[in-house]
């Protein structure tokens, strides 16, 4: 249940968090995203510090692209004690006809209360070319997540996604890695 309300909580921060033009310059996004390509099992290898995440060991996000062309989200987190928390959401894009960056809403009171307001951003940093490593942030750079389509990155991604990271002025050294499995209890 805290994951949820953190949720909330960290949904209405996104929102808040929009660049008014007297920040730092908002990063650059990939041209495209094919969403259908996109779909599916997204492992987080690591992210910066947040709220809602704060009790996450792993973390996986599965998208599913809607026909109605929304993007259905299920984020799950499984916490050192071995217990999973999840929840869902959908994604659509922020501008008619471009996916590089979506805003993101979860199926909470939030949304229901503030519907318009409790939406995050979701822009992609980078994409690989067969759709296995991603970067993706926030454009106020207090958000970032390191992905993968499995737990462990490709050997010499690491080392690529923070250099994209640091250039587009993210904080890399307070990345949160992914606990490895043999430390989760079960």
């Amino acid at each position: 249940m805290r994951f949820f309300l953190s949720l909330c909580a960290s949904t209405l921060l996104l929102a808040g968090c929009a660049n008014s033009g007297t920040g730092s310059v908002p990063p650059k996004t990939v041209d495209k995203v094919d969403l259908e390509r996109y779909q599916g099992t997204w492992y987080e290898a690591a992210r910066l510090p947040m709220f809602f995440q704060r009790d996450c060991a792993q973390s996986e996000a599965h998208y599913t692209l809607q026909a109605d062309g929304k993007v259905g989200v299920l984020n799950r987190c499984r916490t050192l004690e071995g217990k999973w928390q999840e929840a869902k959401g959908e994604a659509v894009p922020q501008v008619e006809g471009k996916t590089d960056k979506l805003w993101v809403t979860f199926d909470n009171w939030v949304s229901d209360v503030l519907p318009g307001v409790a939406k995050g951003e979701y822009w992609v940093l980078y994409l690989d070319d067969d759709y296995t490593t991603a970067l993706v942030g926030s454009p106020n750079h207090d958000y970032l997540w390191l992905l993968s389509r499995t737990p462990e990155l490709k050997p010499g991604m690491k080392d690529k996604l923070l250099d994209v990271a640091k250039g587009q002025g993210y904080e890399t050294g307070k990345l949160i890695w992914r606990t490895p499995d043999g430390s989760i209890k079960k």
